[in-house]
């Protein structure tokens, strides 16, 4: 048997059966169905924030959100994340400029953001690596000094909480993936959440083809989800508790085994942040290492994952290289453990003696 890095959760099949029933009955598929508005209302109420569209992906949430605020010139984001961070800014035209990452929480540095500030710069995009908060009070005021938009990428985000409010509640907008490999997931899809009315207007617009009633308002893009997918989500919603507390019991499992004379965690100690349990990283002592170590598991049919690697402003496809040291290290050596719903302990303390066996 293979033991990949994560695994989908799934409810019971009779329960989604059940929920999709209604579909053959009204033959509403898509285009903002009953089932999508049920979903919407359901998430903002478990996220505790006041408005939120359902979309198809986390990466058309992050492309809408740049459009929907006109963002143009450059963006500064953060080298540490996944590819659709920095994907997403080129894609409407805008440059990334990379700000070097803390070496303790992996999330981009506030204090090195000011510096890269320039006449050209509009909104600052960041990501909460691994569903750990950024330093949101210092770049609120920094973009409150420098009249700046904030988006933050919170793909990984779900159900973790900061001083109470959940971590997606932070920024101008903040997007969140419910791909299938997700805490929560409706196989795949995403979400924006905004504070402002009028930018949620603009934000429903452009996810609909630029429609406003039967006229073509503005340029738009297709970012609609489906009732089928809905209906995984409205299944999965109500179990999100009892996922998180499985994950957080097989992550201190791996706790109490790793060998941590050896290896290196994101910062655990951040004040008034209930974390989700969205991944499990190590960081290795150097890349040959982590090769080291995920060949051992590999040949025990265990598969890890490099994330995230490679540090972005590396990415080939740039035409330019903003050096961020830190980032360049740590992509190298960051290793993500196995870490899902139904996992078995046992499977833990095999992957846990293979680790320190080859450290």
């Amino acid at each position: 048997m293979v033991i990949n890095v994560t695994k989908s959760f799934l409810p019971p099949f009779e329960e989604y059966q059940n929920k999709i029933k209604g579909i053959w009955e009204n033959t509403w598929l898509t285009n903002n169905g009953p089932l999508v508005r049920e979903l919407e209302d359901k998430l903002k109420d478990y996220l505790g924030v006041k408005n939120l569209l359902y979309v198809t992906n986390g990466t058309i949430a992050l492309q809408i959100a740049i459009k929907a605020l006109d963002l143009k010139g450059e963006i500064i984001t953060t080298p540490f994340s996944y590819c659709a961070t920095t994907t997403s800014i080129l894609w409407e035209n805008v440059k990334p400029v990379f700000v070097d990452i803390e070496a303790d929480t992996y999330n981009i540095d506030a204090n090195l953001i000011e510096q890269a500030i320039t006449d050209k710069t509009s909104a600052i995009l960041a990501t909460h690596v691994y569903g750990r908060p950024c330093d949101v009070e210092k770049i609120e005021k920094i973009a409150q000094k420098h009249n700046l938009k904030v988006i933050y990428d919170g793909a990984h985000c779900f159900g973790a909480t900061y001083h109470g409010k959940s971590v997606l509640s932070f920024g101008d907008i903040a997007t969140c993936s419910f791909h299938a490999t997700k805490v929560f997931h409706t196989i795949e899809g995403g979400c924006i959440i905004c504070k402002d009315d009028e930018l949620l207007t603009k934000l429903a617009h452009y996810r609909s083809f630029g429609h406003k009633n039967d006229d073509y308002f503005m340029i738009g893009i297709n970012a609609k989800n489906s009732e089928f997918h809905a209906a995984m989500g409205l299944c999965n919603l109500p179990r999100v508790a009892d996922i998180i507390e499985k994950r957080k019991i097989i992550s201190e499992r791996y706790d109490s085994l790793l060998d941590w004379s050896k290896l290196k965690q994101p910062k655990q100690d951040i004040e008034g942040f209930e974390y989700n349990y969205a991944y499990y990283p190590v960081m290795l002592s150097s890349e040959q290492k982590l090769l080291e170590v995920t060949e051992a598991l590999k040949k025990e049919h265990i598969l890890p994952r490099r994330y995230f690697y490679p540090s972005l402003n590396q990415l080939p496809y740039l035409g330019f290289y903003n050096p961020c040291p830190v980032s360049e290290e740590m992509s190298v050596a960051a290793l993500s453990l196995p870490l899902y719903y139904d996992l078995d302990l046992k499977d833990v303390e095999k992957i846990s003696r293979i680790v320190n066996a080859t450290l």
